[in-house]
């Protein structure tokens, strides 16, 4: 079965297209800065809640950050976090719900380190230092929003 070269090429530049608009995309995808503090309190379920600041091309927008964590988790805790968020166009792609993306471990006492995505494909890149005492083993996530 033979495939006219009109089709072919018509086949090989649809394919040609859609990988220029995906980079595209890509390509015109940014990052910020994001600094954070959030308090945790849990006894087995926990709660965490907080607030901080997304420097974006030159802009400052206050966040609010919230979370539940279920699991073996007691204790009180702040953490404050800072790092860089990717691959977001505009302000509001911080927006949403986070989950773990590969990657934690701890920099020595009280440092943290996380990397995390939404469902919009804005990476957190971020370090910790905790303050107080919080003990867990548990699955957690956590809610940005602009204010």
């Amino acid at each position: 079965m033979k495939i006219s070269s009109g089709f072919r090429s018509i086949a090989v530049a649809a394919a040609i297209a859609a990988a220029s608009v995906s980079f595209a995309s890509t390509a015109h995808a940014d990052s910020g800065t994001i600094r954070f503090a959030v308090y945790k309190a849990a006894f087995f379920v926990g709660g965490s809640g907080g607030e901080g600041t997304l420097t974006f091309h030159g802009r400052r927008y206050p966040i609010s950050v919230g979370g539940v964590s279920g699991g073996l988790a007691f204790g009180v805790s702040k953490t404050y976090f800072q790092g860089t968020v990717r691959h977001i166009k505009r302000a509001r792609d911080v927006t949403g719900v986070y989950g773990a993306a590969g990657g934690g471990g701890a920099l020595g006492k009280g440092a943290q380190v996380i990397v995390m995505t939404n469902d919009k494909g804005a990476r957190l890149e971020l370090t910790g230092r905790q303050v107080g005492l919080q003990v867990n083993a548990d699955l957690s996530g956590m809610s940005i929003s602009l204010r």
